[in-house]
C-alpha cells in the first residue's frame, strides 16, 4: 500500500500520455481519478467543516466534464448530420453521453488502473465499477478543459467517440421507447416492468425485471441499476418478436 494507506495505482503521467495532452497542472488529472471514498471527510462536530484527505475528490471536475462532454457531442452532431432534425439529434446526443459510452472510452484508457481509491473501495472492485468508470471519465475532461482549453478537450472526445458517433444508422432509439411504439402501433396496452428481485453487495447491485406486453411472452433481464435492466429486458423482448434494436 501506498504511504496514504490506499491501493497503489499507476502513475497518472502515464495516463496524460495516453490521453496525448502534457498538463501543465498535473494535480488536476490527480484529482480527475481521486474517489471520494479517498477524501477522508471527518467533522468536528455538527455543522463543522470536513478536513480534506489528499487531493479533490473528482466530483467538481466531474460536474464540468458532463457540461463540456455535452457541449461537444453536441456540436459534432451539428456538424455530422446537418440535415437531422432535433428529435434525431437528442436521441443521439443521449446515446453518446450515457453512462455505458462513457465506460467504453474509460475502458479504452484503461482508467481503472488510475484510479486514487479507498482500501475498502478498491478492496469491494472499485476499479472496475461501471459508475466510477463513467464518473472519472467525466472528471478527466472537466480536467483536460481546465489545463488545456476547449480545443484540447474536443481533440480528446472526437478521438475517443469516433467510433461511436458513426455507429447509429438510424438515430439509436432507447430500447423502451421501441417497445412502447411497438405496443402502441398495434392498438396493444403499453408494457409493464415488474421487478423480480435485487442481489449481490451494495456496491454492485443485480436488478432482475420482467416485462410484459399484452399477447407476447414476457421476458426477465438483468441489470447494473433498476433502468439498465428495464432497457435490457425491453432490447430482449424486441429481439425475441424479430424488430432490430438500434441502441
Amino acid at each position: 500500500m501506498s504511504a496514504s494507506g490506499t491501493e497503489p495505482s499507476a502513475d497518472v503521467a502515464e495516463l496524460a500520455t495516453g490521453l496525448g495532452h502534457d498538463f501543465a497542472d498535473p494535480s488536476l488529472l490527480a484529482d480527475a481519478v481521486t474517489h471520494p471514498s479517498l477524501m477522508g471527510l471527518e467533522r468536528s462536530g455538527r455543522g463543522a467543516a470536513p478536513t480534506q484527505g489528499p487531493g479533490i475528490a473528482y466530483e467538481r471536475l466531474e460536474f464540468l466534464g458532463d457540461r463540456v462532454l455535452g457541449l461537444c457531442i453536441a456540436e459534432w452532431l451539428l456538424e455530422r448530420f446537418p440535415n437531422e432534425r432535433e428529435g434525431a439529434l437528442a436521441k443521439r446526443h443521449a446515446s453518446l453521453v450515457r453512462r455505458e459510452a462513457l465506460g467504453a472510452v474509460a475502458d479504452g484508457l484503461e482508467l481503472g488502473r488510475y484510479l486514487r481509491l479507498s482500501p475498502a473501495e478498491a478492496s469491494g472492485g472499485g476499479r472496475n465499477n461501471r459508475t466510477i468508470l463513467a464518473d472519472a471519465c467525466e472528471a478527466v475532461i472537466g480536467a483536460l478543459y481546465l489545463d488545456g482549453g476547449m480545443e484540447v478537450v474536443k481533440r480528446f472526445i472526437r478521438g475517443a467517440w469516433a467510433g461511436m458517433i458513426d455507429r447509429h444508422q438510424p438515430p439509436p432509439l432507447d430500447p423502451k421507447t421501441a417497445l412502447q411504439e411497438w405496443a402502441q402501433g398495434r392498438g396493444r396496452p403499453l408494457p409493464v416492468y415488474e421487478m423480480v428481485e435485487q442481489s449481490g453487495p451494495a456496491h454492485e447491485p443485480v436488478f432482475r425485471v420482467r416485462v410484459r406486453v399484452d399477447g407476447v411472452e414476457p421476458v426477465t433481464a438483468s441489470g447494473s441499476s433498476k433502468r439498465a435492466a428495464e432497457k435490457q429486458a425491453a432490447s430482449d423482448l424486441l429481439r425475441q418478436l424479430g424488430v432490430a434494436v438500434h441502441e
